[in-house]
């Protein structure tokens, strides 16, 4: 079995005589005498059989061995602090990972600002993000298997904060058949045509919303496939705007609009699904989200949600 030569506090030390330009500033950030500081990189060289620093005067310089060894000593010392600030955390109940459920309606780009921040303030807890549709997104919930949800249906008895708004809209390529018709057009008109549906991620899926009564259904897993489908002339289908509205917009795409129903819209929900288990690092997660819903909500439904 390998026995290391050197020691962590040994390459720490190094660090900070080179960070702090010398030993004698390095001693006084250290609180450590400089004289231990001389012996402790004197013998890391010398177990090492390398120099790693020569001094110039009253400063030490890096030599080229030096630099190449500094740069990887950063990974390992960055490393043991996270394995230590790791302990740390799970000593005091924070999370090594947090699960958050999307529902795939929700627009993720405004999420993306608060991912980052929620990153510096993860202390190293790993986010796994899940796609999820219809009943697969209430089996987040009434499971517990996710620790933060986006949701467009709450269960009865969960409680939920409303997030933001989604809209979806009924589209086809503009050469299709049924953007050919008088617009709005029938349900009965949609009955012999191609129908393109998102798949239900619930392991025993309960295909109960929405529009399901054309005779030809191809079933996808994203709305990206969809949205490829669709743009290549085949069949139709309900996409969120935040996707069909710049292909609508180049002529890719074309609006339908059904009698009756021109649109779906509605409100998304953030739910925690464990209640008062939920742990320290998923609320964060929570919180932030929460934060930023200003810019996903109309101010009147923002108003009713803060009241």
């Amino acid at each position: 079995m390998y026995r290391p030569k050197t020691t962590v506090e040994q390459w720490r030390i190094l660090q900070a005589v080179v960070d702090f330009g010398g030993y004698a500033h390095a001693a006084e950030q250290l609180n450590k005498s400089q004289s231990s500081l001389n012996h402790a990189v004197a013998k890391l060289q010398q177990v090492l059989g390398v120099q790693l620093l020569e001094v110039r005067g009253r400063k030490a310089y890096l030599t080229d061995i030096g630099e190449v060894m500094l740069r990887r000593s950063r990974q390992l010392t960055q490393t043991v602090t996270e394995l230590e600030q790791l302990a740390d955390n799970l000593h005091f109940g924070w999370e090594p990972e947090v699960r958050l459920a999307v529902e795939m309606v929700c627009n993720r780009s405004p999420l993306l600002p608060i991912f980052a921040d929620f990153n510096r303030e993860s202390r190293g807890s790993r986010l796994i993000i899940d796609d999820t549709v219809l009943t697969g997104t209430l089996e987040q919930i009434v499971e517990q298997s996710a620790d933060v949800v986006i949701t467009h249906h709450l269960p009865k008895g969960v409680l939920g904060e409303p997030f933001a708004e989604f809209r979806m809209e009924l589209v086809c390529h503009p050469q299709h058949e049924l953007a050919k018709l008088p617009q709005p057009i029938k349900q009965s008109d949609l009955l012999n045509h191609l129908q393109v549906v998102i798949r239900d991620t619930a392991s025993k899926p309960s295909e109960t919303s929405g529009w399901l009564k054309a005779e030809q259904r191809w079933t996808v897993s994203h709305f990206d496939e969809a949205l490829r489908l669709i743009k290549s002339g085949l069949g139709f289908c309900w996409l969120p705007t935040y996707m069909s509205e710049e292909s609508v917009t180049r002529g890719e795409l074309t609006r339908l609009t059904i009698d009756g129903s021109s649109h779906r819209s509605g409100l998304l929900y953030l739910v925690l699904p464990k209640g008062e288990k939920t742990g320290p690092c998923a609320k964060l997660l929570a919180d932030k989200l929460l934060e930023s819903r200003s810019s996903n909500l109309s101010p009147e439904v923002l108003a009713g949600s803060l009241s």
